[in-house]
């Protein structure tokens, strides 16, 4: 089972606070994603809703990732989940 969450920012986040806590947000997703529980984590290509989804190998790994990532400290984004996601491998 993988667990998925979404981030949707929040009604007065801006994109110039997005760029400049994202450093931040990078570093700790670097340091985190060396744990191997991060199967995929990016923003969604056609750009039509500002939002993200990340998928990890446990809930727990998934709340304490929303726990501690800067963008949800600095109160930037709202973060839904985690949601079992009952994925196929082929």
């Amino acid at each position: 089972m993988l667990y998925v969450t979404i981030y949707l920012p929040t009604e007065t986040t801006t994109q110039d606070a997005l760029v400049a806590t994202y450093p931040r947000h990078r570093a700790y997703l670097d340091e985190f994603a060396k744990g191997g529980q991060i199967v995929h984590i990016g923003t969604f290509a056609d750009g039509l809703e500002p939002r993200s989804m990340a998928v990890f190998r446990t809930a727990e790994a998934a709340e304490e990732f929303m726990a501690n990532d800067p963008f949800v400290l600095e109160g930037l984004v709202f973060p839904e989940g985690p949601r079992e996601w009952n994925s196929l491998d082929y």
